[in-house]
């Protein structure tokens, strides 16, 4: 695609602050930090969504994931981390190129990443019955 601008950056088109690159990701600082160390993970190949990509290179992103994960606790002495991902319009995607954002986390860092979702009366039977995959 190259109106992307995630496949421009890994073209070499587009500058990116670029923390770590492999044969099949390019991991960098996005435009607007959202939080200190805050880092996204794209596969150089471009997939729309989680819909899309081939397992086996998302399984080879989570392994980017890990080793961010330990770089840094290092680095910057991040003592957590949260992993967010959207998939779709309506999961609020707002670039449709598959990617990881890193949230680091830090001791009493103030942050609250768990979304304050309105406490709604789900019928767990129902939504079991149509979600389990064994019968």
């Amino acid at each position: 695609m190259n109106d992307c601008i995630f496949c421009q950056i890994t073209r070499g088109e587009k500058p990116a602050k670029v923390v770590y690159e492999n044969e099949n990701a390019i991991c960098f600082l996005p435009k607007e930090i959202e939080v200190y160390g805050h880092t996204l993970i794209v596969p150089k190949k471009h997939f729309q969504d989680l819909y899309d990509i081939p397992q086996d290179l998302l399984c080879k992103l989570t392994e980017v994931v890990q080793l961010l994960t330990k770089e840094y606790k290092t680095k910057i002495s991040s003592t957590g981390m949260n992993v967010l991902h959207a998939s779709g319009q309506d999961s609020q995607q707002s670039v449709p190129h598959f990617h990881f954002h890193l949230f680091p986390r830090f001791k009493n860092d103030g942050l609250d990443t768990w979304p304050n979702l309105t406490k709604k009366d789900f019928d767990a039977e129902e939504i079991w019955k149509k979600l389990k995959m064994m019968d």
